[in-house]
């Protein structure tokens, strides 16, 4: 329920908007000095301060410049009232911050419907505050490896041009991040990031999502619909798997980026827009080219500062920080923020092949953190079993071909038991062998028929 203080030093006009805010369903406090209203605003929150010009102690625009510099982020909006308004004091109003200016005898409909549009302006500053702390803190590149480090130094560079921007690297690398990391850095970084997954949708559908359209143009449409294009005006767009793109969708990109204006779907006049353009693949575009499924003069407009996101299993160093960082978000997340995870299980992380890459480890992470919520500790126990094998030695390791014939024979069964969600049975078939025969090959490889 919204709160609202009231600031007037006439009784009868508090206790009247009181009664009608209450009614309204407002939560309402009420104040009769400048002095009462500034300690009831450090001791609770509020939503809206309806706040008289002329009070008993002070000038009430001296209150509603302290309240601006008091609460940056979370004061209230200002609504001031008068009952000697002059277009003075409503211009000094409006430049100390006020939401709006309303005079006496105040009109009970325009009174009521400012106090919402103040309220839920309000609301959406609050939001947007929000947003910016979750979209700086989701934009923290984690790790001190070499390659991480030069990501770095690669971006402080870049991010502040209006250069654009193609990121390589394989599925689950981050790329995402490195775009948000980049649009946060940038110039552009007050306005908005707007992404389009161009893997997911489908070909029938991506022309209308990307350029938008009119209503004739689809029977039964409601209204016409902004594309990502004309939504990301002035901030940054991210196209995302941008080598899943079609080549004639290619090509109204390509004109778009030359022109930095285009055509909805359906429509007849041409929209101009400011964007920066962000695009990542996991294909070799080059390679893409070369078979006649990416444009060549797209691919040197996208690529004029490429980013290339290394694999995880090429930063090991950077997996103890990142395993830490997400055990840290959903233990937070799941309420259990002081979980730990022992140099055993860490050691497990540090070998393991890493497929998916950082998606896989922060998946890995909540899993272990859901599955086992009366742990404070992870163990190595507690990891998949995909993972556990991975802390066995490469084959290039062993000194004799029988310990590589043994490691590699040890992982296979560690994977089977792994599809086979470790039923003994089930791998045993997978593997083609009896199952008592299977008890002995794993107990000969120091396979622990518990893990």
């Amino acid at each position: 329920m919204n709160h609202i203080l009231v600031v007037d030093d006439e009784a009868e006009i508090r206790s009247s908007l009181e009664e009608i805010l209450r009614e309204e369903g407002y939560t309402v406090t009420t104040a009769a000095t400048a002095g009462e209203a500034l300690t009831l605003l450090n001791d609770a929150a509020y939503d809206l301060v309806l706040l008289d010009i002329w009070l008993p102690d002070r000038d009430g625009l001296d209150v509603l410049a302290e309240i601006q510099q008091s609460l940056p982020e979370s004061r209230p909006n200002v609504v001031i009232i008068s009952g000697h308004g002059t277009i003075e004091s409503a211009v000094r109003a409006t430049k100390l911050g006020a939401y709006d200016f309303l005079e006496k005898p105040l009109s009970l409909e325009r009174t009521l419907l400012v106090l919402k549009n103040a309220i839920e302006a309000r609301k959406l500053r609050t939001e947007n505050l929000e947003f910016k702390k979750q979209f700086n803190l989701g934009t923290i590149i984690t790790g001190d490896s070499v390659p991480v480090k030069a990501l770095r130094q690669q971006l402080a560079l870049m991010a502040p041009t209006n250069g654009r921007v193609l990121i390589y690297g394989e599925s689950g690398t981050g790329k995402e991040l490195i775009a948000r990391a980049i649009h946060a850095e940038s110039l552009r970084r007050d306005h908005v990031f707007v992404e389009l997954n161009c893997a997911a949708i489908p070909e029938s559908h991506i022309e209308s999502e990307l350029f938008g359209s009119r209503q004739r143009a689809a029977t039964g449409a409601q209204s016409d619909q902004r594309g990502t294009l004309e939504r990301a005006d002035g901030g940054t767009l991210f196209l995302d798997e941008v080598g899943d793109m079609s080549l004639k969708t290619q090509s109204k990109v390509l004109s778009a980026l030359d022109e930095q204006s285009f055509t909805p779907v359906g429509g007849t006049l041409p929209l101009r827009v400011d964007v920066r353009l962000i695009a990542s693949t996991n294909k070799d575009l080059e390679e893409e080219i070369a078979k006649g499924n990416f444009r060549e003069d797209l691919f040197y407009r996208l690529n004029v500062v490429p980013f290339f996101v290394p694999p995880l299993r090429d930063r090991k160093q950077d997996i103890p920080p990142l395993a830490r960082e997400f055990l840290l978000q959903f233990g937070r997340e799941y309420g259990r923020p002081h979980v730990e995870i022992s140099d055993d299980a860490m050691d497990a992380l540090m070998h393991y092949h890493w497929p998916g890459n950082v998606r896989e480890l922060k998946n890995l992470i909540e899993r272990v953190l859901i599955l086992n919520p009366k742990s404070s500790r992870i163990e190595r126990k507690q990891l998949p079993p995909l993972t556990q094998k991975s802390s066995s030695r490469s084959l290039s390791d062993h000194s004799t071909l029988q310990q590589a014939r043994d490691a590699y024979e040890r992982d296979y069964i560690l994977k089977k038991l792994d599809e086979a969600r470790n039923n003994m049975s089930r791998a045993a078939e997978l593997l083609g062998l009896e199952r008592s025969h299977l008890y002995r090959k794993m107990k000969t490889l120091g396979i622990n028929a518990r893990e």
